[in-house]
């Protein structure tokens, strides 16, 4: 099996796809939508991708991508805890540079305004990339913000430990495929994620559509609203509910689609609490 990943070596998209799936052939691609594309076009039988931090909230490359191009669905959910490190290759060095992912130097924001305000911000494709960068540069005031698996894939040491800002910090992870593989991590039960567009005529849509929903008893774990991308004021909905009872749900879409909102299905997935992904 080959599974497709955000890279390079020692990313957290890196860790979860060695601790669910550690059989598997792992390739990296250098951003999401690749990763995408490499499932996408058949270059790999499954791939993961980020959706949702803890801190920073969505991850739209990846929801937008599945919405507007691709018509592909997650068969499973990785939640994993987040710990960010400072990482330099000399701690005795100022730090004048420090490179990251856009979502890893927001959750460590705040530290970095305390401790190096006058430090220059790098965005990077991945922390890893990050981290491979600073490795490759050590006459150079540089630091990066990744995991400790990038540490000790690149050679860094650690000049500040968990620099999020929260410490429950959690992002989850979709595996996109055609099956569910068998996964050795705790279950935390089953969802579907829906994007609903909603008809122009129909008023109060979004309220009908939740009530689909909520009078069968069905729980909403989350809804976001997203740009349409076609004019200025209209919106697409990610809808994520349990799927404990799934003919409940197929009755609530059939009602849906009797009012006319349509609804394109993101997944139905089992979710599974992974470790301290640490390698």
């Amino acid at each position: 099996m080959k599974l497709a990943y955000l890279g390079p070596v020692g990313s957290f998209s890196h860790n979860v796809a060695l601790k669910s799936l550690p059989s598997a052939d792992h390739l990296a691609f250098a951003n999401i939508t690749e990763v995408i594309k490499a499932y996408e076009q058949g270059q790999v039988d499954a791939a993961i991708v980020p959706v949702e931090n803890a801190i920073e909230g969505s991850v739209h490359e990846t929801l937008d991508y599945l919405f507007h191009q691709a018509s592909l669905h997650a068969v499973a959910e990785f939640i994993q805890p987040i710990k960010q490190q400072l990482l330099v290759t000399d701690v005795s060095k100022p730090i004048e540079r420090i490179f990251s992912h856009p979502q890893a130097i927001a959750q460590g924001k705040a530290y970095i305004t305390k401790h190096y305000p006058q430090a220059e911000i790098e965005l990077t494709a991945s922390t890893a990339y990050a981290a491979r960068y600073v490795s490759e540069h050590p006459d150079k005031p540089y630091a990066a913000i990744a995991p400790d698996s990038a540490a000790k894939a690149y050679g860094l040491v650690t000049a500040a430990r968990d620099i999020q800002e929260m410490q429950e910090n959690f992002t989850r992870f979709w595996l996109l495929g055609h099956q569910t593989p068998s996964i050795s991590a705790h279950s935390l039960g089953h969802k579907i994620s829906l994007a609903l567009t909603l008809p122009d005529n129909l008023p109060g849509a979004l309220y009908k559509a939740m009530a689909t929903f909520a009078w069968r008893g069905i729980d909403l774990t989350k809804i976001e609203s997203r740009p349409l991308k076609t004019v200025l004021g209209e919106y697409f909905f990610i809808l994520d509910a349990r799927y404990d009872h799934p003919e409940l749900v197929h009755f609530a879409l059939d009602e849906l689609t009797s009012m006319g909102i349509r609804y394109k299905i993101l997944g139905k997935y089992e979710v599974f609490q992974m470790e301290n992904l640490e390698l």
